[in-house]
């Protein structure tokens, strides 16, 4: 079996936390940016669903796996529960301030039908490659300060805890990746991983794209105008696509593995108190 790279001290913390209960949410709650609302709104409405499809894929493989990456699955699956559980409540929040998001939530459904009778050991390629897409967009996220200006504590907050934990635990597909295909030689497990990022690549973004661009329209910005902003959005300011280009790379680089780079230290800066945007336990929903 190839070498685990993960850190051995690597600890992965379940933070059961709530965030923006009993508060209603401004239609453009992304700094009053109709685009970087509609984007974030587009990628939270995969998640509930998107995150139990992680859990299930990488369960199948933790028979027979090592001791300490079965205790890193066990804390991958209960930080995912509380990601789901978070997004339902923060897509409720959404649908609120009047967006609807159905036909987003149908078409994720509809994907995840494509996968029930598929081979197990290519849904768990799937959630290699998503989670190392969460992972890129988790350290982008943490990064700038500046990503977040003009956001409400209570979302800011969401959205830093949510990536602290997709970057703690990036390691932990991948490795139950490197154990279900112990038995490849280290050309197959290239191509097989190498495809699937490309396919994942092209449906991750073509949805996300008319996912934001139907969120928008239903703010009134539709046409080459809607498209040309969000293009913007992407390649130019902030440049989320742009930002996150070279660690998309590396996954094709030989020995790639997610901890290749150590940014434990986005972790340490942002795991801060919450108890402002935290509704306490005892009357959160």
């Amino acid at each position: 079996m190839p070498r685990d790279k993960t850190p051995a001290d690597l600890m992965i913390t379940p933070r059961d936390r709530r965030f923006g209960r009993g508060s209603a949410q401004a239609r453009w709650w992304h700094g009053g940016d109709p685009v970087a609302t509609a984007f974030h709104n587009a990628l939270s409405i995969t998640f509930p669903k998107g995150e139990a499809f992680f859990i299930e894929s990488v369960k199948a493989f933790r028979d027979g796996a090592p001791p300490k990456l079965e205790r890193e699955i066990k804390a991958f699956v209960m930080q995912e529960v509380m990601h789901s559980r978070e997004h339902v409540a923060f897509n409720k929040r959404a649908t609120e301030s009047g967006y609807d998001m159905s036909g987003l939530e149908r078409i994720v459904v509809e994907s995840l039908e494509l996968t029930k009778d598929r081979p197990r050991i290519l849904n768990l390629a799937v959630t290699m490659a998503l989670e190392h897409y969460t992972a890129m967009l988790a350290s982008m996220m943490l990064k700038d300060d500046r990503y977040w200006a003009n956001v409400t504590d209570a979302d800011k907050a969401m959205w830093r805890w949510h990536a602290i934990e997709e970057i703690e635990h990036k390691g932990v597909a991948y490795d139950t990746w490197l154990h279900a295909t112990k038995d490849w030689t280290a050309w197959k497990r290239w191509k097989v991983k190498a495809i699937m990022m490309l396919l994942v690549s092209r449906n991750f973004w073509t949805r996300r794209w008319h996912g934001t661009l139907e969120l928008m329209s239903q703010d009134g910005i539709t046409g080459w105008r809607a498209e040309a902003r969000l293009a913007w959005y992407l390649a130019g300011n902030p440049g989320v696509l742009r930002r996150i280009f070279p660690a998309w790379v590396a996954f094709f680089l030989p020995g790639f593995h997610p901890w290749n780079h150590d940014d434990r230290a986005l972790i340490a800066k942002a795991d801060s108190d919450y108890a402002d945007a935290v509704m306490p336990r005892a009357v959160a929903a």
